[in-house]
């Protein structure tokens, strides 16, 4: 990951939080009064973001130690200790909420995609992450769906072209699309780069497929037009369901034998996980 930036990001919270210090603690913690303190899961759920969570107090204090009882990725029960922190109890006072800010939302990411990974066992689909994430989380949040098992589609608009409807009605058609899109790539000598086009029928596909496309979208389709676009493209190019994904049809969409299911609820609709900082 991009530490510097995700630390600019972590000055910017901690600068939220603090605009001029933290009134109550300084009122009643001496400076020179020393803390330890554990994150102490509250739920079941998938750990990720703990070494941004400790990125926080370093950030306030260099000499802040923080032990790691837990990586990212693994699995926590409640009643857990996921990592350890001591230092100042100024310190750990003025980054708590700051830590835990970015250690709920992310392991909530986390916990939410590898809900839908499993529901998928067992298939070839892959879950794919979007672009809905929190302005400025980008990076972490889809970091978090990578510690869920799940996997990252394109992390901006510069990564790979994917032509949805909107460029469609612009361009005038998946064919004249292509070719522009395909003509852009050569005149830039721009290598390596795919081009995604949204189908929201089966003669879509097919033109999409006929006219070069590296991977196609089938958008909001029924069971069955997937099924069919399935059988169409014969495993020729990536497929990728998406549209309305939820825990309770991703496996039937799975079964379908789409490559990848995208979800977007991944990062605009996860719940934080319970996770507290508990002074001992």
């Amino acid at each position: 990951m991009d530490w510097q930036r995700i630390d600019q990001l972590i000055d910017l919270a901690l600068a939220e939080d603090l605009p001029a210090g933290d009134i109550t603690t300084e009122a009643l913690i001496p400076e020179a009064a020393m803390a330890r303190a554990v994150f102490l899961a509250k739920q079941h759920g998938v750990l990720a973001g703990i070494e941004v969570a400790a990125r926080v107090f370093f950030r306030l204090d260099s000499r802040v130690e923080f032990v790691t009882r837990l990586e990212d990725g693994k699995e926590f029960e409640p009643g857990q200790v996921l990592a350890e922190v001591s230092g100042r109890a100024v310190t750990l006072l003025k980054g708590e909420r700051t830590a835990l800010n970015f250690l709920q939302r992310l392991s909530g990411v986390a916990s939410l995609t590898r809900s839908f990974v499993e529901a998928t066992r067992g298939t070839k689909a892959r879950i794919l992450d979007t672009r809905k994430t929190t302005p400025g989380w980008r990076q972490l949040e889809k970091y978090a769906v990578r510690m869920g098992g799940g996997t990252n589609h394109r992390m901006s608009l510069s990564d790979m072209m994917l032509i949805k409807d909107n460029h469609l009605r612009q361009a005038g058609g998946i064919s004249p699309a292509l070719k522009k899109a395909r003509e852009y790539l050569r005149q830039k000598k721009l290598s390596g780069i795919k081009i995604e086009v949204e189908a929201t029928s089966l003669a879509e596909v097919r033109e999409a497929l006929e006219n070069g496309a590296d991977w196609i979208m089938l958008d909001n389709m029924t069971l069955e037009e997937i099924k069919a676009a399935v059988a169409l493209v014969s495993g020729r190019l990536p497929l990728e369901a998406s549209g309305r994904v939820s825990l309770e049809n991703v496996r039937e969409l799975a079964l379908t034998g789409v490559d990848y299911i995208s979800v977007g609820s991944l990062t605009h609709s996860f719940r934080s996980a319970d996770i507290s900082l508990e002074f001992l």
